[in-house]
């Protein structure tokens, strides 16, 4: 299949039509790498285009991908990368690569400079901040404004409390805890938003590596609260990122 930018050659060179044009990006174009499927369509379609995944991924293979993806972007979101990643990138793209080592955040390409609406992040423990620092990072690449408060778990409300304030304004809030994970409950019965839950795998044994506070969230008796994956930082983020567009539009 062609890529959006082959389409558009073709459509300026008159071997197309735009409305041809028009119902092959709608349609999904994709690039093909042999070893995988990029799918340039996606921002078309959705508002935004393809993230990668870095962990796991071939060193040749993720390098291949970012090339690709940043030719047809001009940006790009990488998650889950570990530094030698990044120098991989890096060297391929130069400076327009930036890494984050808490979040593990990568990003080819300038950024962005538009932040619209109100996101608030919360995070139970200094522990989940990795996960809530994901979470950060993906809202702010698709163009959101984001303000932060941290260690603000329930066996403290008092920290929680004081800070309610910054709470106003805000058209999402994501509440990230380990443990028992009673934090989005908590916050779920504080505000008028919708409040995205993500269960972190922090805490002793009977965590269970997270599915303890999954499990919370999940039974949670506050109202208007949505559960994404364990440690999945970025989904919170991006689904943030919708709710915070919807409401601003």
């Amino acid at each position: 299949m062609t890529g959006t930018k082959e389409i558009l050659e073709k459509v300026s060179s008159g071997q197309m039509s735009v409305e041809d044009a028009e119902k092959a990006l709608k349609s999904g174009s994709y690039a093909d790498l042999g070893f995988a499927k990029l799918d340039l369509g996606r921002s078309t379609r959705s508002g935004c285009a393809e993230v990668v995944f870095c962990e796991g991924k071939a060193d040749d293979h993720l390098v291949a991908i970012f090339k690709r993806l940043y030719e047809e972007e001009g940006r790009v979101l990488g998650t889950r990368a570990s530094e030698e990643q990044y120098r991989l990138v890096g060297d391929a793209l130069g400076d327009r690569v930036t890494y984050d080592p808490i979040s593990r955040i990568l990003i080819a390409g300038n950024p962005g400079s538009e932040e619209i609406g109100k996101i608030v992040v919360c995070c139970g423990g200094t522990a989940d901040v990795p996960v809530a620092e994901e979470a950060v990072e993906t809202a702010r690449f698709f163009g959101c404004k984001v303000e932060k408060m941290y260690d603000v778990g329930v066996s403290g409300l008092h920290r929680l409390l004081s800070k309610i304030d910054m709470f106003e304004g805000a058209n999402c809030v994501i509440a990230i805890a380990g443990m028992e994970g009673a934090l989005a409950s908590v916050i779920g019965g504080l505000v008028s938003v919708p409040v995205i839950a993500v269960p972190t795998s922090v805490g002793y044994g009977a965590n269970f590596e997270g599915l303890s506070a999954l499990l919370s969230m999940i039974n949670s008796c506050a109202n208007g609260v949505a559960v994404v994956n364990i440690n999945n930082g970025y989904g919170a983020g991006y689904l943030a990122a919708q709710i915070n567009r919807l409401a601003v539009k």
